[in-house]
């Protein structure tokens, strides 16, 4: 069963919103604590397309199996040449390499959009099946906050990891 990745749509939200919806419930994967709806959801996708960065969704047999986005890595202007990922995969597809799909298809469309720096921000060292995605992408392992995030009663380490996406910073960008 290939994995196929196309844009992600309005018609995808209902998925979109069931899988994160684990992650915000059952896990540390996001710092949310209150599930957002579907039109939260779709709002925020919309948002993420109308500034120009990738959203992404992974099928097999026409059901979404994942979902990966670009978006703002923070706010200054100093930074608009980098972009912070999420990549999030419905549990029923894990170890399918939906992850990987999205990942790389991820970064082509970032490094096609001239963006030069992609950081990761990781919900804890516990979760190693990202973090070995993100190194077999050329990641690598930046930092790691301590207590950053409050989650499930306890206090979370936060990873952060990054790489270069296309020329990197060996020289300015041509939008300079």
């Amino acid at each position: 069963m290939a994995v196929h990745i196309r844009d992600a749509g309005a018609a995808d939200i209902a998925a979109i919103a069931a899988i994160y919806a684990v992650e915000v419930t059952d896990f540390v994967n996001t710092y949310e604590y209150e599930v957002p709806d579907e039109a939260e959801m779709l709002r925020r996708m919309q948002d993420i397309l109308a500034r120009g960065f990738p959203y992404l969704v992974a099928e097999i047999d026409g059901q979404v199996a994942g979902y990966a986005y670009a978006n703002t890595y923070r706010s200054r202007i100093a930074y608009q040449w980098t972009v912070e990922n999420s990549v999030y995969v419905d549990a029923r597809f894990q170890g399918r390499g939906v992850g990987s799909a999205l990942l790389q298809a991820l970064i082509d469309a970032c490094t096609a959009r001239g963006y030069r720096q992609m950081v990761a921000v990781i919900g804890e060292p516990a979760n190693t099946a990202s973090i070995r995605l993100h190194e077999r992408f050329g990641f690598q392992l930046v930092g790691v906050f301590r207590g950053l995030g409050r989650k499930h009663g306890r206090w979370l380490d936060t990873v952060q990891m990054q790489r270069a996406l296309g020329d990197g910073s060996e020289r300015a960008p041509s939008n300079e």
